[in-house]
């Protein structure tokens, strides 16, 4: 029995049946590089690339022709599917960056956490505002003028001091609250002005509604500016002033010992040029004369000296320089723009500053503002015009130039009167 296949023989086995009428297989050839898209494995050569047509296993943006198109099942060496997602008529489908869209988010996004950050620190700020004097209890107040008038006030109130404090600040232990320093501060179009009053002004203290009592109480007489607000505080301070100078007070801000030291220290130190050496052991100065910053204590220790400073007009001269100093340092942008520094400073004034009811942030904001424009040269700080000596060792105010100064300041007019004697 032959085992070969029909028509093969032992002898031809090597040959696909040699001798009959079979064609001869090709030879083995390299088989080509597949591409994607091309003819099944085992199916017909793939056909030349037509013209124009792209490199194969690229996809041309057309519409698809369908599985139908292919003959017998093969295709013609590429796909004819429509591309998805190609921008631009890019062939290959990768979308490019759309720029001018991330800008404008991006810059969206910034505006939106600016504004949040911006209200609330203005909800914060707002809700320390110790709005605790009530000018309304007022009476007798002048008509109102142009421009801003602000009393800005520094007591030697020991409120939130330890004894450790006290002992560092020099400020003693003492019973109640007195002013240290007192000035007003006018706001307009013409100039700002700064005048100190100093606390041993020689006025009458007119009849007053007490503020806690309610009961109108009778004028004490004559005496010193600052025994006004011994007697009854803030509200009698005001109408002591608007009562010997016809100027109205729109807003009162007044800030103790601890506070001022505080405000100092989260700023920096204030610097100063301090013209002699001073050393006072009643207000603990101890400084050497020329450029330094000065700490909170220092600083305090400054604008309290008055034994050495030999006079009350000149003690008055030296908080002018400072409080302007200390505004033109904290109202900058290295200070408002940073808030590793804006809210300790914020934090400090605002938890021992006491304002009127009515006064707002945008009020304490123009006030600081107004005194450092006075720094840099755009205003003008001076002392009220003194006569001469009064009893009890105080100073007589020069009321004809007073009334000059009040009718500027009232017009707000460009201030002429000098404080020169």
């Amino acid at each position: 029995m032959n085992d070969w296949p029909q028509g093969w023989t032992a002898d031809n086995r090597d040959g696909y049946g040699r001798g009959s009428a079979a064609a001869r297989p090709e030879g083995a050839r390299p088989m080509r590089h597949v591409q994607r898209g091309g003819a099944p494995h085992g199916g017909p050569a793939e056909p030349p690339m037509p013209p124009g047509a792209p490199p194969r296993g690229r996809v041309p943006a057309q519409q698809s022709q369908g599985y139908d198109d292919y003959h017998d099942g093969y295709g013609d060496g590429y796909n004819t599917g429509q591309v998805y997602g190609g921008r631009g008529g890019d062939p290959y489908g990768s979308p490019r960056p759309d720029w001018g869209r991330r800008v404008k988010a991006g810059i969206l996004t910034l505006v939106v956490v600016f504004l949040a950050a911006s209200v609330g620190t203005y909800f914060w700020a707002d809700s320390k505002l110790r709005r605790e004097v009530d000018l309304g209890i007022v009476q007798d107040r002048p008509e109102a003028g142009e421009g801003t008038n602000y009393l800005i006030v520094g007591s030697d109130s020991r409120d939130g001091l330890d004894d450790e404090d006290k002992k560092r600040l020099h400020t003693g232990t003492v019973e109640g609250k007195r002013t240290d320093s007192m000035m007003i501060l006018h706001v307009g179009d013409n100039g700002n002005t700064m005048v100190s009053l100093p606390r041993d002004s020689w006025v009458t203290i007119p009849e007053f509604t007490g503020s806690e009592s309610g009961k109108n109480l009778p004028s004490p007489g004559a005496n010193k500016l600052n025994a006004s607000y011994s007697m009854d505080g803030a509200p009698l301070l005001v109408r002591t002033v608007e009562h010997n100078t016809g100027l109205k007070i729109d807003h009162y801000a007044e800030i103790g010992f601890g506070g001022f030291a505080n405000i100092v220290d989260a700023v920096g130190g204030v610097e100063m040029d301090i013209p002699r050496d001073i050393k006072d052991k009643n207000s603990g100065a101890d400084l050497k004369k020329g450029k330094q910053t000065l700490d909170g204590a220092q600083a305090l220790a400054f604008v309290r000296n008055r034994y050495e400073a030999g006079s009350d007009l000149e003690r008055t001269k030296n908080q002018q320089k400072f409080l302007s100093a200390l505004a033109s340092q904290t109202a900058t942008p290295s200070t408002v723009l940073n808030p590793f520094k804006l809210y300790p400073t914020m934090g400090a004034g605002l938890d021992t500053l006491v304002v009127d009811k009515e006064m707002g942030l945008f009020d304490l904001a123009e006030m600081f503002w107004a005194m450092k424009g006075i720094t840099s040269g755009e205003g003008k700080s001076m002392n009220m015009p003194i006569s001469g000596s009064a009893p009890q060792g105080s100073l007589k105010w020069d009321m004809t130039k007073v009334e000059q100064l009040v009718s500027e300041l009232r017009n707000d007019e460009k201030v002429t009167v000098t404080d020169e004697q």
